[in-house]
């Protein structure tokens, strides 16, 4: 039977470890397995990670313990220095597709459907938005043979076009709180967008102005032709 993430989530720090190798997998396969110091290195990058993190080699190491045990994860052989591989796909029992999504929604968080196809370029080529529902959909009906649910998708947030979807690899989350919080990336508050774009305009009134005068044009008062 496929590992039962309900019965032993996985923690925040276990989770971005399987992600980083599976990410790296398919990336950069020439330098996968990956090293402790290459690991750590990508679970801390700045870059396409939400949130991002500044994790320690004694915690990425106690990740690593927690997969390994998890059957997600284990150590390369052959190599002089121990080098790890993610063993996902088998040990959930999902295709690669399925693989793919997760991999991502660990990584980056909450995403819509097109959002995924997009982030998923360099890992897998979905053929459609429609493809990519049709596994996130599939990973959100698993029954309990299977492990139960690997996915859930959100309430649309306000003012969003589209809902969002979430992996339940750390456990059950609150749709509704995650709903309400701003998409990954996205500004925060709304007064704070304000603000940035109240600048913008009056650092674009002031160049024009500056232009106007340099050539001597007459400044038209704002509304008027």
């Amino acid at each position: 039977m496929p590992f039962d993430v309900r019965a032993q989530p996985l923690t925040d720090t276990a989770a971005r470890v399987l992600a980083t190798l599976m990410e790296k997998a398919r990336t950069v396969p020439d330098s996968y397995p990956l090293s402790l110091s290459a690991l750590v290195a990508g679970c801390n990058q700045k870059t396409a990670r939400e949130p991002v993190m500044q994790l320690s080699d004694a915690e990425v190491l106690e990740a690593l313990d927690q997969l390994r045990g998890a059957g997600l994860a284990f150590e390369g052989s052959g190599a002089r220095t121990t080098r790890y591989e993610h063993n996902l796909q088998r040990g959930l029992g999902v295709p690669e597709q399925s693989a793919v999504l997760l991999g991502l929604l660990v990584l980056r968080g909450p995403q819509t459907a097109a959002e995924l196809r997009a982030n998923a370029e360099r890992w897998y080529r979905f053929a459609d938005v429609s493809s990519v529902e049709a596994f996130l959909e599939e990973l959100q009906e698993r029954g309990d043979d299977k492990g139960g649910p690997l996915t859930v998708l959100l309430p649309r947030a306000p003012g969003a076009r589209e809902p969002r979807w979430m992996h339940l690899l750390c456990g059950p989350v609150d749709p509704a709180q995650l709903a309400a919080a701003p998409p990954a990336g996205a500004p925060g508050a709304l007064g704070e967008r304000v603000a940035q774009l109240e600048t913008q305009v009056a650092q674009l009134q002031a160049t024009v102005e500056r232009l106007c005068s340099e050539l001597g044009l007459p400044m038209s008062p704002p509304g008027h032709e």
